[in-house]
């Protein structure tokens, strides 16, 4: 049996404006052309779809298991020509990520690189907020997914792992803190710190740790980022709270000491997390399996 896409749209079309002669100038195509279509149609079918009244067109039981088929074949046929679309670079995709200071500054980069290779239809919009920030903005549908702090406690999200972070200290070679394997916080906060811009939330967060302490963090310098604080802090600034991964990278490559941190707020987990997963667009969740798969070894 042959049929086209017209032929189902225009089925779909009579049956929503309960009149053919509407239908039609929805199209629009003429109105004979139309009744000639759904008389073939039927014909074909050996089925009628409509009653004619004097009111319009009604429905008939088969018409309405004919209309439902329809309305999925369509609803195919325009996810076809999307992924056309896609393949071909014509339609662009707009993913919204929000993730913490560690997350964007040290994870992320690396990890979505190829992703954003494989996928060169896909615009990423990344922006950075605190843990609880993240949660919010994935709830209230701010943005497609988000990485935070996994040990908030959470109820109204889906959340998948993503990586394991450990924030530690960065001393000059010669600092007292320099021959210490470990410390606590509080063992630090008479030195001076070279630290992010206080709007950072990373920053926010270790001023708050600091705080709990009752002491406030002695600041001689704000620099923009890891990479800054680190060279400030080889040329005895003062010193500095990074991520491990990236402390890592600059112990190899400036007279810095890492110190790790004691205190049990400084190893943490930071998870992937997103609204709902029936919700999210097929590029969404390309991403979000992506993430959750790359976990190192």
């Amino acid at each position: 049996m042959h049929f086209d896409l017209v032929d189902l749209r225009l089925l779909v079309a009579i049956a929503e404006a309960g009149s053919l002669s509407k239908a039609a100038s929805s199209f629009p195509i003429a109105l004979s052309a139309a009744s000639n279509r759904l008389r073939h149609f039927e014909h074909r079918c050996g089925v009628t779809l409509f009653t004619r009244t004097a009111d319009g067109m009604g429905i008939t039981p088969a018409g309405r298991l004919v209309l439902d088929r329809a309305r999925h074949v369509l609803a195919e046929a325009e996810k076809l020509k999307e992924t056309l679309r896609d393949l071909s670079g014509q339609r662009r995709i707009t993913l919204r990520l929000a993730g913490t200071t560690v997350a964007n500054s040290t994870f992320l980069p690396a990890a979505l690189g190829p992703f954003l290779a494989d996928y060169p239809e896909i615009d990423l919009q990344l922006v950075e907020r605190n843990s609880v920030d993240v949660l919010h903005a994935v709830q209230a549908g701010e943005v497609d997914i988000g990485v935070f702090d996994g040990n908030l406690a959470t109820s109204d999200v889906i959340s998948l792992p993503f990586r394991h972070d450990r924030l530690v200290l960065l001393v000059p070679l010669e600092h007292a803190l320099a021959q210490s394997r470990s410390a606590h916080l509080k063992d630090a906060l008479g030195f001076a710190f070279v630290c992010l811009p206080p709007e950072r939330a990373m920053q926010r967060f270790i001023e708050q740790m600091a705080a709990q302490n009752a002491r406030s963090l002695k600041i001689r310098v704000r620099a923009p980022s890891f990479d800054a604080i680190a060279q400030l802090i080889a040329q005895n600034a003062g010193i500095g709270m990074l991520p491990e991964a990236a402390a890592l990278r600059h112990v190899r490559e400036l007279p810095v000491r890492m110190v790790a941190l004691d205190d049990a707020w400084a190893t943490r987990e930071l998870r992937l997390c997103v609204q709902a997963w029936d919700t999210l667009s097929t590029h969404a969740r390309r991403l979000v399996n992506y993430l959750s798969q790359e976990m190192p070894e």
